[in-house]
């Protein structure tokens, strides 16, 4: 697997696909069994377990927030618990590293817990390496992706290249998608430690494609955004309507993509995206 570096474009389209949610069937489980339950052990919100819990679902799986970055998920979940529950010790210090910090990461947060040690900073990178941990002690059936993700990734991989742009940890996503052998089809995978999915997408940008040849596929309103501010397209895979929308993105999308015949359609997709998120809201 190439590193952004000497990353080399091969087609003249561009497939950049999102990981957990997407094309991964791990979305959920991750935040059920993984990021809530360490949120609560970490800072020992046992009284308020199930309110918390139900907080941070809310949030990060049935929102236009869906696909949060991990910590900028943790810093809203903090201050609200601040607000609520019991005061977090050394919050401020923590935020404002969320809001200044230009990596996101694990390796990020170590560098920044080496210059200025708090009780905060450390939970955090306690929460994110416990997680992490969880997430590989998950069943491989508990790592799946969603059906027609396999095929339709065979079938756009003879006409595009293909990279994973996802927020996650690099190590995860890598081991899911080797273990399900999707990795065959991938040509990049870039993850949190290289930056937001929108820096990805520009540095994928300044390989060579133009911004009508690539396109990106997400699940959540961050993977819409990236897209739009680099005026490259997006199609939307529907939260409960996985496989529906990847045998959609292969049936009728993806074939106009390469017309380049897309970008009416996308106005349409976008729609039917939002309109979903806001029927989970009220739902």
């Amino acid at each position: 697997m190439q590193d952004i570096e000497n990353y080399q474009k091969k087609k003249q389209f561009l497939v950049c696909v999102d990981s957990d949610g997407c094309a991964m069937d791990t979305m959920d489980i991750k935040h059920k069994k993984c990021f809530g339950p360490c949120l609560v052990e970490v800072w020992n919100l046992q009284q308020w377990e199930e309110e918390i819990l139900n907080r941070w679902y809310e949030i990060n799986l049935y929102s236009e927030l869906r696909g949060i970055n991990r910590f900028k998920g943790l810093a809203m979940a903090l201050k609200e618990i601040n607000e609520t529950y019991i005061v977090i010790e050394a919050l401020d210090r923590f935020l404002d590293w969320v809001k200044e910090t230009k990596e996101l990461s694990n390796e990020s947060l170590m560098k920044q817990i080496s210059k200025n040690r708090t009780v905060c900073l450390e939970k955090a990178l306690d929460w994110s390496e416990r997680l992490n941990q969880r997430i590989k002690e998950l069943l491989p059936r508990e790592k799946m992706p969603f059906a027609n993700v396999k095929d339709v990734l065979e079938q756009v991989h003879q006409y595009a290249d293909i990279a994973i742009v996802s927020s996650a940890n690099y190590e995860a996503v890598r081991e899911e998608w080797l273990h399900n052998g999707l990795l065959q089809h991938i040509d990049l995978l870039l993850s949190q430690n290289i930056g937001s999915k929108s820096h990805c997408i520009h540095e994928l940008l300044e390989k060579g494609y133009d911004t009508n040849h690539v396109i990106m596929i997400g699940d959540a309103p961050g993977d819409e955004k990236a897209a739009s501010e680099n005026h490259v397209l997006f199609y939307p895979i529907l939260v409960k309507q996985e496989a529906k929308s990847w045998n959609e993105f292969i049936e009728h999308a993806f074939g106009k993509f390469l017309q380049q015949d897309f970008r009416d359609d996308s106005i349409y997709y976008k729609k039917k995206f939002y309109d979903n998120f806001v029927q989970k809201e009220r739902g």
